[in-house]
C-alpha cells in the first residue's frame, strides 16, 4: 500500500510540471499579444497626432490648413505606410481644421 502512494504522488508530480509550464508559457503568449496590440495602437495614434501637427504648422505658415492629404506628404516630409494604414482627411474649409482619422488595415 506504500509503493501506491509514491506511485500517485510521482504521477502526479510528473503532471504538474508539463502544466506549470505550459501555463507559463500561455501566460507569455497572452502578454506578447497584449503588448503588440497596445504597440500598434499607439503607432495609430503618433501618425494621427503628427498629421494633426503637420497641419497646424501649414496652418501657421501659410494661413489656410493643407487642402489634401498629398499636399502634407509633398510639402511637410510626412509619411503614412498606406498597406498598414488608411487616412481619412476630411477638410471642410480653409480656415477649420480638417478631420483626420487614422484606420488600421486588417489583412
Amino acid at each position: 500500500m506504500v509503493r501506491k502512494k509514491r506511485t500517485i504522488g510521482s504521477l502526479l508530480r510528473a503532471l504538474l510540471l508539463p502544466c506549470v509550464v505550459i501555463a507559463v508559457l500561455l501566460f507569455f503568449a497572452v502578454a506578447l499579444n497584449s503588448l503588440e496590440a497596445g504597440r500598434e495602437s499607439e503607432e495609430m495614434a503618433q501618425l494621427e497626432d503628427v498629421l494633426r501637427r503637420s497641419c497646424v504648422a501649414c496652418y501657421a505658415a501659410e494661413g489656410t490648413y493643407p487642402s489634401d492629404l498629398e499636399y502634407l506628404k509633398n510639402h511637410y516630409g510626412v509619411h503614412v505606410d498606406e498597406e498598414k494604414y488608411t487616412v481619412y482627411y476630411n477638410l471642410f474649409a480653409q480656415n477649420l481644421m480638417p478631420d483626420i482619422t487614422v484606420l488600421e488595415n486588417k489583412p
